[in-house]
């Protein structure tokens, strides 16, 4: 099935303001109705959490409310329809979208996408032995600009039960596992992007069922650290990073966030098509990680402010 990647998560938090403004803090847009997106249209819908329009929640009492995919064309919401309705209920909602639940209690929601195509360069670099990327007299950063998220990339369950939760990703939707953590959870993505992953479970006991993180794609590994400098300095706390992922090898940096649950900027992520072999590892630092940075306060080598940035 050509479903493309997630199109939009539909919160209901406890403190509508926070998120909101942390929304807007991250580098979203505030595009009206509660929607804040990112470059290409994708994002997040922040509501209460006692809004009558939102699905009921997980018993968990996770704010994740629901999962919008995004799909390449009516054809492919046709088949996603006929596919679940064998099983399960499937409303038609209003906006022409399809509203279903998964077989481990998530809430879905496929629509004819609104990532809008973008066209953006990926960050340059100069390197000897290699063509310039960055012509002479280009500089490479700036301290006045401001990245912005290009695209939300993907979202991380913690789901009970990841053989169940595998299966119907895979056999009803037609995800792809690209790789895996032993006993910990696959790493998957639709058959409409090459991305190493839209999707990630993470196995832990049933009162933990939600999600653990969400991603925005950002232009580079500078553009990571910049917004995450950025966020920081704001005062938000670092949860992880920055670094690179092994798995997917693109570059991270988490941060908590008042959704009950972190958040990342991501970049540079792995592509892959049907020739690619999935991995398996252990889960663990060494097999997660190629480094792992910290950041401190500092301006220059002997220079003064020793004081650790807030993490």
């Amino acid at each position: 099935m050509n479903i493309i990647g997630p199109d939009k998560l539909v919160f209901g938090v406890d403190d509508v303001d926070a998120c909101k403004q942390f929304a807007l803090d991250y580098g979203l847009k505030d595009a009206g109705d509660n929607h804040y997106v990112a470059l290409d249209g994708t994002g997040i819908e922040i509501l209460a959490k006692d809004d009558a329009s939102l699905p009921a929640p997980l018993q968990s009492g996770s704010m994740l409310r629901k999962t919008i995919y995004g799909v390449a064309d009516q054809a492919t919401l046709d088949a996603i329809t006929e596919e679940l309705s064998k099983d399960r209920d499937v409303k038609t909602l209003d906006d022409g979208s399809i509203e279903a639940t998964d077989d481990v209690g998530f809430v879905l929601g496929f629509q004819v996408t609104v990532r809008q195509p973008l066209e953006l360069a990926a960050e340059a670099i100069n390197a000897p032995g290699a063509e310039p990327q960055r012509g002479v007299n280009k500089i490479g950063v700036s301290k006045d600009f401001t990245p912005k998220p290009r695209s939300l990339s993907h979202v991380v369950y913690f789901v009970p039960d990841i053989e169940k939760a595998e299966a119907f990703y895979a056999e009803r939707l037609g995800f792809v596992t690209t790789d895996r953590f032993t006993d910990t959870g696959p790493f998957m993505r639709p058959g409409g992007t090459q991305d190493h992953h839209t999707l990630f479970f993470l196995k832990t006991p049933p009162f933990m069922q939600g999600v653990e993180h969400f991603t925005f794609h950002m232009g580079g590994p500078t553009e990571v650290s910049q917004a995450g400098y950025a966020l920081m300095e704001k005062g938000y706390q670092s949860f992880w990073g920055p670094g690179r992922h092994i798995f997917g090898s693109n570059w991270f940096w988490y941060f908590k966030s008042p959704f009950g649950c972190n958040i990342e900027y991501d970049a540079d992520m792995d592509l892959h098509d049907e020739n690619w072999e999935p991995r398996e590892a252990q889960p663990g630092a060494d097999n997660s990680q190629v480094f792992l940075l910290k950041a401190t306060e500092k301006w220059a080598p002997g220079g003064p402010g020793e004081k650790p940035l807030p993490r």
